[in-house]
This record gives structure tokens, C-alpha cells and sequence, in this order.
């Protein structure tokens, strides 16, 4: 929050305090919860959803404090667009809760108030669509698109085609006298409504979601608005989708310890919500990233570049049974086998044919790809606690082996550290952050058992962290940093591969192979058998 309020938790109670005309205009920042996107709901056209359950005040950075729909609605409209990609939200209470406003319900209810200046409401409306128009990055003539889908996502309220009497002051303001930018507008509007009606209503199927991303996918690369649904739906593509979620099982990070934390603090009423380390925080962002470069890859034609993402990052076979460096490290980290409990439970519900409780009706493309990251990551588990094991208990090389050998067997740990955690680099990074954790939670306090463990878990990985420190710099094996993981998906997503051209060999060149090529039994060529 800005300084006009310090105390976000505190912010309904502090809003509902300046009176019962008074809204509060507000940018909304992004959502930092790394793991929201995998259960949130669909966006809530024309509003930011910082009144839904859960929500976290924080994001919001106060502009002003506005009296009575009028004014709020004038200053909303001389703000908005003018400064920052962020939305601005409006902001009331009921019940000491707070209420998102849309715009359009401010300016039904004033259509509707006794008295209402409908010339200079229009007069406001035709400003602010040529506005945005004037201002989009796209260039003078695309910005009337970039106007169109923000009346669509704003003023759905008030009317799903913007109305004649706004359209036409607004291209009076631009000088524009083309009718076909009018039809333009009305066409793009329509379209959006469309797809704003499935995101509400459903049908909620793959095949739906992939119609409604590609109908705003190139919009939404410069209407801000349109950002976070293009998102979401392509999202909701990629949890339908079996081997996008393999993709995203072998790229993150575990974050047993951070979910177990803050399921603590949501049954403590006063208890400050547990936030993960930023390294781990980067881990879930690329991975997040990645697959939705893969979904967008996939669902556009662009197969050859789909398949490229999942080359690059090989879903590894499940074992048979589990190594004994991996079963010490279970037994000795409750963590370790808080996961393995989880990804089993889980997979045995997803067996039974059981779906999140929020879907009435199991989708199955959902439970298929559901089951699919399981099962890739139950197999990244193992890979990932095995490597651990051997960190914390290094076992000595045997008696009698040959030197050659001692490098074969160093690089053998540095290839397990590949599979496990991508590179060395990395692994050193996801420990940190955990031991991060551990740390914060063993001084935090709360249940003594609880400190303990915490304590005990941050020694345990202090000891893996030692060895690896140990371990000799090998370039070969620091496959998948940060920037090399960008680097690969721009590159794949951006510059198509060209096949390669096959060129015959002469038939000069083809007698010289065949010669060349030792007889069998002793037999002479073409002394008899298959030849050219």
C-alpha cells in the first residue's frame, strides 16, 4: 500500500472508516504467489479479483480517495491507461468487506440516476476510447483495436458493442471517417464477448480453451488487459495437455517443505503466510514459462518447436526400485518423505478417476495429464533424493579401483546432479533455498517438534551442500541455468530450424564405399549375395 495507509491487512477497515461515498482508486500489481496459477479461477472481466478470497492487499499501490460514483468514475477515466500496464481498480466496501467496481456498473448506475447529463457522460466515454487509441503501442490505426477490446473488457456492464453515440465522437476526436474502422470496433468487441461468455459459462474443455486463446492471443500482446486471460487459458491448456505437464514435473523445483509451512500458517489465525525463497521462486518462473512456451508452441502449428522444448528437457524413466542412496535420504529427511507421501496419494486418487473437487464432472484430458506429472515427477523424486543421498553420505571409493576409474566415477555424481536438478549450479540453489527455509522456521519457533525437525532438515542439507561445494567444476555438466533455459526458449520459440537437405552420393562415389567395404567369408565382391 502507499503511505496514505501503511497496514494492508488492516485496509477494508481503514477504507470503510473514510465513509460510505468514498472508493479508493488503486494499481494493482502482480499476483507473487508462484503456485496460484495452477488453481485459479477465471479471471473476472473488467475487474482486477482483489475482492475475491485469498486476495492479497499488498498488491495494491492507493492512488486516491474519490466521493460518490461521479467523481470516482471521472478521475477512473482521465487515470486509467495514462501511466503504467497496471490495472486500476475501484474499490468500495459493503460489510466491511471490500467490493470491486467495474466501470460499466459506474456508468449504468449514473444512466440511471435521476437527472443523469448523458451529452457529457458520452462527451468523457468518446475521450477516454480515443485516448487509448492514440496511446497504444501498436500505431495510430491498430490502437482503434486496442480502444475496442478495453471498452469490451470494462464497460461490458453498460453495453457489449460500444455505442453508437461514444464510437462516433471518438473518431470525430481522431479525425477518422473511415466507416470501416466503426465495423472494426463492433466486430472486436462482439468477438471478445464471445469469449468472455466461455470463460464464465464454459464449456470448460481443451478444445474450448484452445478456441478462446487464439481469438485474443494476438491482442493480447498489446492490450495489457487482455494479458492475464490469454494467460489463464492457456494455462488451462497446458493442465489438459499430458506431456506439457511431464514438461513442468522435470522442470520444478520441490517445495514440500514451503506447502507444509504454509499449510501451519492457514490454521493459525494471527500467523504471517510463509513466503518461498527466491531461488526456488525462479525455479517455479521458468518453469511456469517454459511450459507455457511449449502449450503456445503446440496449439499454434508450430509442432517441430513443441518438440524441441521436450527434447531439451527428457522426461526420465521411472525406477523399478528405489536406489539406496535415496532411501537413506528419505528416511533421514521428513520432507523427502512428506513428498514421496504426496505424489503417491496423489496418484492413487488420480487412478480412481477422482477430479479437484471445483470441476462437478472429471474431465478427462484433465485426469490424464494429471496423472501423466505425476508419474514424471514421482520419477524426478527419485532421481532428485538419490543424488541428495549421495551428497550427505558420500560413500568412499572401493579398494583396488583402478585410477582411470576415480574420474569416471566423479563424473558419474556430476551426471546425477544433471538429471536430478539440471546442473550443479542449480542443485547448489534449490539446497539454499531450503535450507533458507528450514532456517526461518526452526527461528520462527511455534511447535518445539516442528523447530526441531526444521533444524535437523537444514543440518542434513548443509551436509549435501558441503560435498557439492567439494565437488570439481565440470562446464560440461552446467546445462540448465537461468539464462541458458531463456536463452533455449526464445531461441526455439523465435527461428524455425531448417531441415536438412540429403545430397546422393555420385555414382563414382558409391563404387568407392562399396569397394572399400571388407568382404564376408572371403568372398570376393560380386561374387555373389546382395549388392548395388
Amino acid at each position: 500500500m502507499s503511505e496514505q495507509d501503511s497496514r494492508a491487512d488492516d485496509f477494508p477497515r481503514w477504507l470503510t472508516g473514510q465513509g460510505t461515498d468514498a472508493y479508493a482508486l488503486a494499481w494493482v500489481g502482480e499476483d507473487n504467489d508462484p503456485l496460484r496459477w495452477m488453481t485459479a479461477p477465471a479471471p473476472a472481466v473488467g475487474r482486477t479479483g482483489v475482492d475475491r478470497p485469498g486476495a492479497d492487499p499488498s498488491r495494491l499501490v492507493l492512488q486516491e480517495i474519490t466521493r460518490g460514483r461521479r467523481e470516482t468514475l471521472r478521475r477512473w477515466l482521465e487515470l486509467e491507461g495514462d501511466s503504467t500496464d497496471e490495472p486500476l481498480a475501484i474499490i468500495g466496501t459493503a460489510d466491511g468487506r471490500l467490493r470491486e467496481y467495474t466501470p460499466g456498473e459506474l456508468v449504468a448506475q449514473q444512466l440511471r440516476a435521476p437527472g443523469a447529463d448523458d451529452v457529457q457522460l458520452t462527451q468523457e466515454l468518446a475521450d477516454w476510447v480515443y485516448r487509448r487509441q492514440a496511446q497504444a503501442p501498436q500505431g495510430l490505426e491498430l490502437g482503434w483495436t486496442d480502444a475496442a477490446a478495453a471498452w469490451s473488457w470494462y464497460m461490458r456492464d453498460v453495453a457489449v458493442a460500444m455505442p453508437p453515440s461514444v464510437l462516433a465522437r471518438s473518431l470525430a476526436l481522431a479525425g477518422e471517417e473511415d466507416d470501416a474502422v466503426g465495423e472494426l470496433m463492433v466486430a472486436t468487441t462482439l468477438t471478445l464477448a464471445g469469449v468472455y461468455d466461455r470463460l464464465e459459462h464454459g464449456p470448460h474443455s481443451r478444445a474450448g480453451f484452445v478456441d478462446a486463446w487464439h481469438a485474443i492471443e494476438a491482442l493480447a500482446v498489446d492490450v495489457p488487459e487482455l494479458r492475464e486471460p490469454a494467460g489463464w487459458l492457456l494455462d488451462q491448456i497446458a493442465l489438459r495437455d499430458a506431456p506439457a505437464q511431464q514438461l513442468r514435473a522435470v522442470l520444478e523445483p520441490d517445495v514440500t517443505d514451503y506447502l507444509n509451512d504454509r499449510r501451519i500458517s492457514d490454521q493459525q489465525a494471527d500467523a504471517a503466510r510463509p513466503r518461498l525463497d527466491g531461488r526456488r521462486t525462479a525455479h517455479l518462473a521458468q518453469a511456469h514459462e517454459t511450459v507455457r512456451a511449449y502449450t503456445a508452441a503446440a496449439y499454434s502449428g508450430r509442432d517441430t518447436e513443441a518438440q524441441q522444448l521436450l527434447d531439451a528437457f527428457p522426461v526420465p524413466a521411472r525406477a523399478l526400485h528405489v536406489s539406496g542412496p535415496a532411501r537413506t535420504w528419505r528416511e533421514q529427511s521428513a520432507t523427502a518423505r512428506a513428498a514421496v507421501h504426496t505424489v503417491t496419494a496423489l496418484r492413487a486418487t488420480a487412478t480412481a478417476g477422482a477430479e479437484d473437487s471445483a470441476d462437478p464432472l472429471p474431465d478427462p484430458q484433465r485426469l490424464q495429464a494429471k496423472s501423466a506429472y505425476l508419474a514424471a515427477r514421482d520419477a524426478q523424486l527419485q532421481l532428485q533424493h538419490d543424488a541428495l543421498g549421495r551428497l550427505a553420505a558420500p560413500a568412499p571409493l572401493p579398494g583396488g579401483l583402478p585410477e582411470e576409474l576415480h574420474e569416471v566415477a566423479a563424473h558419474g555424481m556430476q551426471r546425477r546432479l544433471a538429471e536430478a536438478f539440471g546442473s550443479p549450479e542449480r542443485a547448489r540453489q534449490v539446497i539454499d533455498g531450503r535450507i533458507t527455509d528450514h532456517h526461518q522456521q526452526a527461528v520462527a519457533g511455534g511447535q518445539q517438534d516442528s523447530a526441531a525437525g526444521s533444524a535437523a532438515e537444514a543440518a542434513l542439507l548443509q551436509a549435501a551442500r558441503a560435498t557439492l561445494d567439494a565437488q570439481p567444476v565440470r562446464p560440461a555438466y552446467a546445462l540448465l541455468d537461468e539464462q541458458l533455459i531463456a536463452r533455449r526458449v526464445d531461441r526455439i520459440m523465435s527461428a524455425p530450424v531448417p531441415m536438412p537437405v540429403y545430397e546422393p552420393p555420385s555414382r563414382g562415389e558409391r563404387e568407392r564405399r562399396v569397394q572399400a567395404q571388407p568382404s564376408a567369408s572371403g568372398h570376393e565382391p560380386g561374387a555373389g549375395g546382395l549388392h548395388p
